[in-house]
């Protein structure tokens, strides 16, 4: 039997007056990458934002290994075993590639083997990131900083490691490059939670997914049922399928 890592049930979130998450409920097991699809303002990178405890939940739970999650604030929840690669990649540009690698330690306890470990881990999957340890963030490329944020997430190991949009605004020879990382990273026994435009990319790693719509869930299947169905282009497109 499949070990639940994340569940969420009948989660609601709000900004203000403003209810971006109507009652979502979802599983992410053990191993499992999971997608989450939908257009601008779905809800998806609020659903990822409520998981880390920076969104005002009204209402439902989200159980990180049993443990429910709600009311903790992001200092707590990443030393639980959480981390999130923002859109936008955020990184700080005026600090070397190794500073803005050891901030991926900060939330969690501090451990000289450990960190050591990590960093070598960075490093074996992001061979430029060791090229330019010495480099300022802001002098790598848009693929690179992208790395860059992902191995910095990595720092603070995780268990469920969230990715928002890693292949926005990138050349397609560097959007594939990025999903080589994600199956790297993925391999290493990270489950993965992926937002991602790109959805034929991103359900062609996926063991499961969800499509919400203005804040709520409206289909939910198999990487392969999403690809071999409708469900893509009638809901999430607007069209037909070809």
């Amino acid at each position: 039997m499949a070990e639940s890592m994340l569940k969420i049930t009948d989660l609601v979130s709000s900004y203000g007056n403003i209810k971006a998450l109507k009652g979502i409920s979802m599983e992410i097991n053990k191993g499992e990458i999971v997608s989450l699809l939908g257009a601008n303002g779905a809800g998806k990178s609020t659903l990822m934002k409520s998981i880390l405890g920076m969104v005002t939940i009204e209402g439902g739970s989200i159980e990180f290994k049993g443990q429910n999650i709600v009311g903790k604030k992001s200092h707590e929840i990443v030393p639980m075993g959480i981390s999130l690669v923002p859109e936008g990649r955020k990184i700080f540009v005026d600090l070397t590639v190794e500073k803005n690698l050891e901030i991926g330690t900060f939330f969690r306890k501090r451990e000289k083997s450990r960190d050591k470990e990590l960093l070598d881990m960075v490093y074996e999957i992001f061979p430029r990131m060791y090229e330019r340890r010495t480099q300022m963030g802001g002098t790598l490329s848009g693929g690179e900083q992208q790395m860059l944020a992902v191995g910095r997430a990595i720092m603070s190991d995780p268990q469920l490691l969230m990715l928002d949009e890693p292949s926005m605004g990138l050349a397609p020879l560097v959007v594939a490059e990025i999903f080589n990382v994600i199956k790297k990273v993925h391999e290493m026994g990270i489950t993965v939670l992926l937002v991602e435009q790109n959805a034929k990319m991103a359900l062609k790693i996926s063991d499961k997914a969800y499509l919400l719509n203005t804040g709520s869930i409206v289909a939910s299947g198999t990487g392969v049922e999403f690809l071999q169905s409708d469900l893509l282009t009638s809901v999430y497109l607007g069209g037909k399928k070809e």
